[in-house]
Order: C-alpha cells, then structure tokens, then sequence
C-alpha cells in the first residue's frame, strides 16, 4: 500500500488529513517539523509528502534536497499564505504540485489518485530511449539531432509531474505534438487531451470554447454545452497561440489555475477542474508581455517549466530523416516506391524552412504527386528555386563535422548539376573519396554517372562506387 507522508506542526491539520488520506487507501506517517520529517526519510521512502511550507525549523520545500531520488517521491506544498509566486517557486524547486488552506478536498482527492507509480514511467521512458536509438524516434517525435536529444530529456522530466509547461517555438515546428508526447508520459494519459488553438476561435466565440455556456444565456445558446475545461477534466488541456487570447479572458484563465473553479457563460455556480495546462505561442512570451498582449501574472503562472521547440533549421540530418518518413508514409498508403534524388535531398538542405515540419510536410506531399518514380531537383522548394542560393551554404554552430561534411558535399553537387567529377575537384577531394562519402550517405545506392571512370593515384584501378575504405576524405574536415 503507498504512503504518505503528512508534515505540518498544526495538531487539527494532521488529524483531519490523516483521516482522509487513510479513507483513500494510503498508509500515513506525520511530522511536525523538517527536523522530525528528515529523520522518517532516513527510514523509509513515501510515494507522496504533504507538507506546510512554513515549518517551526524551515520551509517544506527544503525536503526536497533530502530525497535520493525526485522520481520515486512526489512533494505537494500546503500553504495558507497563498500566493502565485510562492506556488511558482515550490514548482520551479520541483514540487508536483500545490494546496491553498483551506484545502479543496477534491483536489486533494485528485491529486492521491495521481500517485504515480514510479518503476512503470522508468520503464516507459526506457522503452522510448531505446525506439529513439533504433528508429529516431520519441514517442510521437520523429528527430535524433543533439538539440532533439535535449529536447526529449526536458519532455521526459517534466512529463511525470504535474508542473504547467510552456511551449515556445515557430510555427510549424511541433508544439502540438510535443504537448501529446508529454500528456502520453503523464499520469493523466489514459484521459483527455484536448487541443484549442486561441487563435483560430472567434474572439466572441472563445469563452463559450474555454468555459461552456448555460442555455439562453446569449442569441443562439439553444442548449447547454459543456467547455474544454469541463471536457478535459483530470486531463490536459493544450492552448496554442496563448497571446492572442483577449486580456479579460486571461484574467479568467489566471482564476482556473490559481483556484481550480471557473463558472459557465450565463451561470454563478462554480464548477471545480482538475486540468493541466500547457501553453504555446510562436511570439517571445517577454515581448508579448511588454506589448501589454500577454499578462505579466499569466505569463509568470504559465511559465513554471518553460521549453523551447528547435525550429528546423536547427535539427541537422533530421530534415533527410522527416521527409523520407513523409515520403514512406504516402508510399505506404499508395503502394508506390518513389525516392528522392541525391541533388534533391541537397536542396533541401539548402532551404531554409520557415515553416518548419509542417512546411517540410507539405512539400514532400506536393512532390510526391508531381514526380513519376524520383523526386528530382525540378521539384524542389519554390523559394529555393526562386533565391538560387548557388554559393552560399549556412552552418549553425554546434553542428557536427559529419552534417557539415555532407551538406558540403551535397550542396556542391547540386551547383555542380550532379557532375560528380566536378564536385570532387572543387572539394580538393579525389573522385572514388567522393563515391565513397556519396555512398556511406546513400546507404551504397550510388550509381556511375556522367561516363565516369574512376581512378585514384594512390590506389589505381576501380573502386567500387558502393564500398567504403573507413578513410577521411582528402581536403574535408574529420
């Protein structure tokens, strides 16, 4: 049976929570100080403490740092001195979660019923490091640059708790996706998961969405509808583009999560909510805040765990990895083999993707119906063919000299026209190196073109195209 542990030096406190905790199936040890909270720890590990934040000897939070491991205890803060910044520091410190004396019993109820079990999310998280190695992937990311691997380690920290996350990124580059991920890892998975995006809803529209409305509360309301607050209870809610919500309904949005209750449209009986938040914008949420579109309490509330989605440009290889997924996945529907080019892939590379995945997805669903068997580099992005982009190749730094080496090599063959010959003299590399690097990328689907013959100094004869002599190409970096 789990345990808790209850820490407060109220003697009625202690009795009433020791009944109720006991009624929800837990067994329960208490203590009135750190000093008396610390020397329990010493004995035995409880799933849960509830402890007050101000103790005769200290701060609740401080037990924190006597845990040997966060993953196998959760801290919920009791406080009366109720705050948003009290609550936002005891998360930000690594608390799950929170309680406002006097304590809402259904909260708390809730919260018990969350007691994770900590070896199923080890395992889980295990499961998908290992489908990340072997496939690139994590939970629903496709993605194995080093910037994703940081990524993923963020997603699986805060996954397991109960902190509100926001998430900042481009359009396009998979808040959406990395909200369902961190949902799917929660202990809330097995309930809803509601998107909105704040944007696409009309500004008349969007408290009816949020809230729900009673019937005949305004023109139209025929019937009562129940909001995404209502519908996502003990569930996630996801908000994309936050900041263009209207500043009085933030302030309503601020209410929920500071109090757990929201009233219906045309109704003044509260409605409690057991919903975890995670926001989203495309804008800088401290710009938005200092242009008066987002509030300075929201913002502070919303951005207890705050991660930010690499845009495209910055994932690497992944570009190749995600449109050859895309690609798989329409061939897979249509029972067809089309394939990418080599100077395709190159200009892919060569764009810059402002519309980061979704962009990238678009246009692999666009070439696959213009191209017969190979996607070419006719068919490559509008804007690269437009900006021609012929001598200029962008490298962010932090890129690895492998991703360097080969777009180097791919971008000079597309300014090349293919002509393999070419590309190897402007690299200062011999041609059967050039063959060799074309192959290792191309898993050996190398053909000879342009009426090559390939002889090497050093070696004499020829190579095969598809082999690889394990040696740094001359001229490029190792």
């Amino acid at each position: 049976m789990p345990q808790v542990l209850l820490v407060d030096d109220d003697p009625e406190t202690i009795e009433w929570l020791t009944e109720f905790v006991r009624s929800e199936g837990f067994t329960i040890a208490t203590a009135d100080s750190l000093r008396a909270a610390r020397i329990h720890l010493t004995r035995s590990t409880p799933e849960m403490i509830l402890t007050d934040l101000l103790l005769p000897d200290g701060q609740g939070i401080e037990l924190l740092a006597d845990l040997q491991s966060r993953d196998s205890t959760q801290v919920v803060v009791i406080t009366g001195h109720a705050s948003v910044e009290s609550a936002i520091d005891a998360l930000r410190a690594g608390a799950a979660d929170y309680l406002v004396k006097p304590i809402d019993i259904d909260r708390l109820r809730g919260i018990l019923q969350r007691i994770p079990k900590p070896q199923h999310f080890r395992e889980e998280i295990g499961e998908l490091r290992e489908e990340l190695r072997r496939l690139g992937r994590f939970g629903h990311i496709l993605g194995s640059s080093p910037v994703m691997h940081r990524l993923y380690d963020q997603l699986a920290r805060v996954a397991p708790t109960s902190a509100t996350v926001l998430l900042v990124g481009e359009s396009g580059s998979g808040k959406e996706v990395a909200a369902q991920t961190i949902h799917d890892l929660s202990r809330r998975k097995r309930q809803p998961f509601l998107p909105l995006n704040c944007g696409a809803v009309s500004p008349q529209l969007i408290e009816s969405e949020l809230f729900g409305h009673e019937k005949g509360s305004f023109t139209g309301a025929d019937r009562q509808h129940r909001g995404f607050f209502e519908q996502a209870h003990r569930g996630t809610l996801f908000l994309d583009e936050i900041t263009e919500m209207r500043p009085d309904l933030q302030v309503k949005l601020l209410r929920v999560l500071e109090t757990g209750t929201f009233m219906r449209v045309g109704c003044n009986e509260p409605i409690a909510t057991d919903v975890r938040l995670i926001g989203a914008t495309n804008r800088s949420p401290e710009k938005a805040v200092a242009e008066g579109r987002l509030r300075e309490d929201l913002y502070h509330r919303l951005n207890v765990f705050p991660i930010q989605m690499p845009p495209l440009r910055e994932r690497g290889t992944d570009l190749e990895l995600l449109a050859q997924h895309f690609l798989n996945e329409l061939n897979a529907q249509e029972g067809t083999g089309k394939r990418f080019a080599p100077a395709a892939i190159a200009a892919l590379y060569a764009h810059n993707w402002p519309g980061n995945v979704r962009e990238l997805k678009n246009y692999v669903q666009r070439a696959y119906i213009l191209s017969d068997e190979v996607i070419d580099v006719r068919l490559a992005p509008e804007t690269f063919l437009e900006s021609n982009p012929s001598s200029i190749l962008t490298v962010r730094i932090g890129s690895t000299l492998d991703d360097v080496n080969r777009r180097l090599i791919e971008a000079t063959l597309l300014e090349c026209g293919n002509v393999k010959r070419k590309a190897a003299e402007i690299l200062g590399i011999s041609l059967k190196t050039l063959y060799n690097r074309l192959a290792v990328y191309h898993a050996g689907k190398i053909d000879l073109a342009d009426g090559e013959y390939l002889e090497d100094e050093e070696e004499g004869g020829v190579p095969n195209p598809g082999s690889h002599d394990g040696r740094p190409g001359e001229g490029l970096p190792t």
